[in-house]
């Protein structure tokens, strides 16, 4: 198959962009960059640099600002011109880029 990457972005629930949630933001700019397919994940716990490494936790739901997983996979190109958007929108969270092995992938065209 054709050489792909996965972008994974760590984020919090409560981190906005231009007045929507980041993860979001994320999403609809991936979108109308048309890479091929973005998912969000609500974390159930989780903690990292931010405040001073407290634990999130969704068993505290009035507290809780938990961590969201955005994940993007496209081809190498697509992830190349899109990371530079990204670094743009995300101040403060962790981002991650590795190379995967798609064994199968049917659009639907």
């Amino acid at each position: 198959m054709n050489n792909w990457e996965r972008l994974t972005i760590y984020v919090n629930e409560s981190d906005h962009w231009q007045g929507k949630p980041l993860f979001l933001a994320l999403v609809e700019t991936a979108r109308q960059h048309q890479l091929a397919g973005a998912t969000v994940v609500r974390a159930a716990e989780g903690y990292g640099v931010r405040q001073h490494q407290q634990i999130h936790t969704d068993r505290m739901m009035e507290l809780a600002d938990l961590p969201m997983i955005v994940t993007i996979i496209d081809s190498t190109e697509a992830i190349a011109q899109f990371l530079p958007v990204v670094l743009a929108m995300v101040k403060v969270g962790l981002t991650t880029q590795e190379s995967v092995n798609v064994v199968h992938h049917a659009p639907i065209n």
